[in-house]
């Protein structure tokens, strides 16, 4: 596609609220030097007696050896960061009944709610700490903490020891991981960034599909704290390798000064409307993978395993989602693809997982089913539209100033999910993540009218 036929290349270009053109080109332009020549004319020709720059944003490789090993360390990172994240539930519906039995399910529900809110908020000092020191050492550092963290976890008694071990020092580890692994796939993948980033999160969902099974079989069979520590030893492999692969392409700005809290940032309308919508899917998404084994135990018949499985299912579709979406979303438009993705996931809440959820177990399969794929398009395409609107080298701040504002869903929503179960039923619940989905779609429809300039268009490749 040339870019200079495409109506949205041209706006976003010549959009004064974005700190960078976003062209996109099919041909990518490879350049060995990534810093800008200020003193070059705009013709690219260089001025008298200097030599000629190319910016290292208009030279992305978009694939190679190095470029896909790069991918392949942030998906094997990804697996026990984010991996552990999303298939928390069955931890958390361990402990209910085990070391914390005589705690709530809101009260237990505040340890994965800590986890998950640390991992995404500390991105918003991670990504500019990314930005200016690059990933050797944040990768390093997160990945030694968080095995610290899991032989620790498997020693745990009590709830404070619980608290500080997996939901702050699995938090802070955590952010370090998934800010790292994504902003550095942000740096090889332009125009395929959607496609790179998929891959990169199957790592994620490939984690949630096959840690539930393994402390399915191992809970019973070795007990809590062997279960731990072999999640331990296997997060130990993927890190090693997953830290031989991470490197970033563009030099760190070590000159640069570090902005923990951008503020700025949110005067582009398209990225606070976009982190509103992130906002309302974080509710959602891990609402739903905090609350669903939960949900499978307590308020209907189901075999006491279906918790384990439903989890699972979710998160193996998830990352043929994460796969097929992050393809098509190169083809057609990122803000398109996932504002499809979360209309479909509304649609099937409403339909499926609202009037059957409850009493008939093959529409609740079908709808986990279908509500993993759609979720997949989310957490693979969310840092894709992110990137869309910044530069490759502001990427780290960017995302994590964005995920510091959606973390804060992650703090209290499975809480309150356990808490509308106990107290209101299963049915008040869903409902209410209907409606959180509903805004959800309605800001992020916004979004992708602003990057319109306010003239909607349904074919325009966003």
């Amino acid at each position: 596609m040339d870019p200079n036929t495409n109506p949205l290349v041209r706006q976003l270009s010549s959009d004064p609220t974005t700190s960078n053109p976003t062209v996109q080109t099919d041909t990518p332009v490879t350049a060995t030097v990534p810093t800008i020549n200020e003193k070059s004319d705009t013709t690219g020709v260089a001025a008298e007696g200097q030599e000629a720059v190319v910016d290292a944003e208009d030279t992305f490789p978009e694939g190679g050896l190095r470029a896909w090993l790069v991918v392949i360390g942030a998906c094997l990172c990804l697996f026990p960061s984010f991996g552990f994240m999303v298939s928390i539930g069955p931890v958390q519906d361990y402990l209910i009944q085990h070391q914390l039995r005589n705690y709530s399910a809101r009260d237990v529900g505040w340890i994965p709610s800590v986890f998950v809110y640390l991992s995404l908020a500390l991105g918003i000092w991670v990504g500019p700490l990314f930005d200016r020191y690059g990933p050797r050492w944040l990768a390093m550092i997160g990945s030694t903490g968080y095995i610290v963290m899991m032989f620790l976890l498997a020693e745990c008694k009590v709830y404070y020891q619980f608290m500080l071990c997996l939901g702050v020092l699995g938090g802070l580890c955590g952010a370090m991981l998934t800010t790292t692994s994504l902003a550095c796939c942000a740096h090889w993948f332009k125009v395929r960034r959607g496609l790179a980033q998929g891959i990169a999160m199957i790592g994620s969902s490939f984690g949630g599909l096959t840690i539930p099974l393994i402390l399915r079989e191992t809970f019973p069979k070795y007990g809590y704290q062997w279960s731990i520590r072999i999640l331990g030893f296997t997060f130990l492999g993927c890190l090693v390798i997953g830290n031989i692969f991470l490197r970033s392409r563009i030099p760190p700005r070590k000159n640069a000064k570090v902005k923990i809290i951008s503020l700025s940032i949110f005067g582009d309308l398209r990225f606070s409307l976009l982190t509103v919508s992130v906002f309302c899917f974080e509710i959602v998404l891990f609402g739903a993978l905090g609350i669903v084994p939960t949900y499978a135990t307590i308020s209907t018949d189901y075999p006491p395993d279906t918790g384990f499985y439903l989890i699972s299912v979710m998160n193996g579709v998830s990352s043929v989602g994460r796969l097929v979406t992050g393809f098509l979303s190169d083809r057609f438009g990122r803000f398109n693809t996932l504002l499809v993705s979360a209309v479909i996931a509304l649609l099937s809440m409403l339909v499926i997982w609202l009037p059957f959820g409850q009493h008939n177990l093959g529409a609740l399969y079908a709808f986990i089913a279908l509500f993993g794929f759609m979720t997949g398009c989310w957490m693979a395409l969310v840092p894709a539209c992110i990137g869309q609107l910044c530069r490759a080298d502001e990427f780290g701040r960017y995302y994590g100033t964005s995920y510091f504002v959606a973390s804060l869903a992650t703090l209290v929503c499975i809480p309150i999910s356990g808490e509308l179960v106990e107290m209101v039923g299963a049915q008040a619940m869903v409902a209410f993540y209907c409606a959180i989905l509903a805004v959800g779609c309605l800001t992020f429809a916004g979004s992708r009218w602003a990057c319109l300039r306010w003239k909607w268009d349904w074919t325009s490749k966003v």
